[in-house]
C-alpha cells in the first residue's frame, strides 16, 4: 500500500490536490478522522479489499481538534512501523495569498468565528497545524501558482512521476519578502542594476534591452556560469535521492531586472539536460 497524507492550510489548495490523486486513480478520502485510520488501514489491507486500496490519499485539516494534531507524529510512527509506505503532502500559501482566496470564493474560514477576524483565524490555523506541516517531505508554496500549475506540482510529488527531478527557477525582490519552499536562494544584488538606467527602468529583464545590457557586464554572466556549475554538481545527488521537486530563487532588489533576466538564462541552461525546468517571475505576475 502507498498512503499520502494529504494536509494544509485552508485556501491552500488540499481540495485541489486531492482531486489530481483521484483523477490519478488513488482512493481518496477527506476529512477522516486521525483515531479511525488505522482500524481503517487494517480492513483496507485485509485479503477481501483485493487491490481497492493499494493507493490511499487521506486528507487531515483544520476541521480536526487540536488534541489529535499534536498526536499526529505518534499516528505517523505507528504507521511506519507496520511497515507502510506513508508519505506527507502539506500545502500552505502566504497569509494575503489565502485573505484574496477566501474573499474572492466568499467561503468561510473553519476557525473564523466573531471574535477572531479572517486573518487571525490563518494565523491560528498556521500554529494548529504545524504538528502536520513539520513531517512534510517537501511542502509545497501554493501563493504563485493557478489551479493547473497547483495540480503539476502535485504530480511532481509523487512517484508516478516516473522519477523525474522537476526543476524551478524563481526570481523574487527581496523588498517584497524572501519567498517560502525554496532549496536555494542566490542573492544578485551585488552586480550592476539596469534600474539606474533611464531608458531601461520601466522594462524588465525579459526585455532586449535589458538583456542586452546585463550580457555586457562581465559580473553578470560570471554570476551564471558559478550557480550553473554549483546546480550541475549537485543536481544529481538530488536526483539520486528520488527527489521530485526542487526550487531554486534568484533575488535582485525589486525582482524586475536582474533576477529576471539570470532565471531566464538557466532555464535556458538547464532545459536541454534537465529533466523538467520551469521558471517563473514572482514579481510580474
Amino acid at each position: 500500500m502507498k498512503l499520502v497524507i494529504v494536509s494544509g492550510l485552508s485556501g491552500a489548495g488540499k481540495t485541489v490536490a486531492l482531486k489530481q490523486f483521484e483523477d490519478l486513480g488513488w482512493y481518496c478520502i477527506d476529512n477522516i478522522p486521525l483515531a479511525l485510520i488505522d482500524p481503517m488501514l487494517r480492513r483496507a489491507l485485509s485479503k477481501k479489499s483485493g487491490k481497492r486500496y493499494e493507493r490511499l490519499a487521506i486528507g487531515i485539516d483544520a476541521r480536526e481538534t487540536a488534541a489529535q494534531i499534536r498526536r499526529f507524529p505518534n499516528y505517523l510512527a505507528k504507521l511506519r512501523d507496520k511497515g507502510i509506505d506513508v508519505r506527507v503532502l502539506f500545502l500552505t500559501a502566504d497569509d494575503d495569498v489565502i485573505m484574496r482566496r477566501y474573499s474572492e470564493t466568499r467561503r468561510k474560514h473553519p476557525l473564523s468565528s466573531a471574535k477572531l477576524s479572517l486573518l487571525e483565524a490563518i494565523q491560528q490555523e498556521r500554529k494548529l497545524m504545524q504538528p502536520i506541516a513539520n513531517f512534510a517531505e517537501e511542502p509545497l508554496d501554493t501563493s504563485h501558482l493557478n489551479l493547473h500549475e497547483a495540480r503539476e506540482a502535485v504530480y511532481q510529488r509523487l512517484s508516478e512521476a516516473g522519477g523525474k527531478l522537476s526543476v524551478l527557477f524563481l526570481s523574487f525582490g527581496f523588498k517584497n519578502g524572501i519567498p517560502s519552499g525554496c532549496d536555494y536562494i542566490f542573492d544578485v544584488r551585488c552586480l550592476p542594476n539596469p534600474h539606474w538606467e533611464p531608458g531601461l527602468r520601466q522594462l524588465t529583464g525579459r526585455d532586449a534591452k535589458v538583456e542586452t545590457w546585463l550580457k555586457s557586464h562581465t559580473p553578470v554572466t560570471s554570476m551564471i556560469d558559478d550557480i550553473a556549475r554549483f546546480l550541475e554538481t549537485w543536481l544529481p545527488a538530488f536526483r539520486a535521492q528520488d527527489r521530485a521537486y526542487l526550487t531554486i530563487a534568484i533575488g535582485c532588489t525589486g525582482g524586475q531586472h536582474r533576477s529576471v533576466y539570470i532565471v531566464e538564462r538557466l532555464a535556458e541552461r538547464f532545459g536541454a539536460h534537465t529533466d523538467q525546468v520551469m521558471h517563473k517571475h514572482r514579481e510580474l505576475q
